[in-house]
């Protein structure tokens, strides 16, 4: 079923159907008001300052020993499921028992890699807390800076907080 009806008559009926739908609400809306009212809080949260953009914190490391060898830091990774470290560090350190495994990594370059061995049990102290960790060992060049990657199984266990504001990286007993 289709109404048609010229465009004055429904104009002239509008107040009528007005009425009808006021008393049904119960209460006057203005809503060029409320349009307004939207408005400004819209443009409140356009006026708002942005936090200033800041430059790239770098990567979080800390310092620790393996028994009298001690490294100046240790790469702290969320994006490594593994803790390693290069064959030429297991060798320094010292009286670690390399055991075989059948894993097989990717690396970040998506390039496979047969790791060397794990090593269990090592015993890591950062400041005065020790912990004993499982390593992935990978023969790869080692890198005097940061030799040793733990990933996220070690920062669980030690209960790592990084604050990236502050850069201080906390490690609860």
């Amino acid at each position: 079923m289709k109404i048609t009806i010229p465009l004055n008559e429904a104009l002239q009926q509008i107040p009528v159907y007005a009425r009808c739908i006021k008393q049904h609400l119960g209460e006057k809306i203005d809503f060029e008001e409320k349009a307004t009212k939207e408005q400004e809080g819209c443009s409140d949260s356009l006026k708002k300052e942005h936090p200033p953009k800041v430059k790239d914190p770098r990567s979080f490391t800390t310092p620790c020993a393996f028994g009298s060898v001690t490294i100046g830091k240790a790469l702290l990774d969320l994006g490594s499921s593994i803790n390693l470290m290069p064959l030429p560090m297991v060798k320094k350190i010292g009286g670690l028992t390399l055991r075989p495994t059948k894993i097989s990594l990717i690396m970040v370059d998506v390039s496979p890699k047969k790791p060397y061995g794990v090593v269990e049990d090592v015993v890591i102290r950062i400041e005065r807390l020790e912990f004993l960790v499982d390593f992935v060992v990978i023969e790869m060049k080692e890198d005097d800076k940061i030799p040793v990657i733990f990933g996220r199984s070690f920062m669980k266990m030690a209960k790592v907080i990084i604050n990236v504001d502050d850069g201080v990286i906390m490690l609860k007993e």
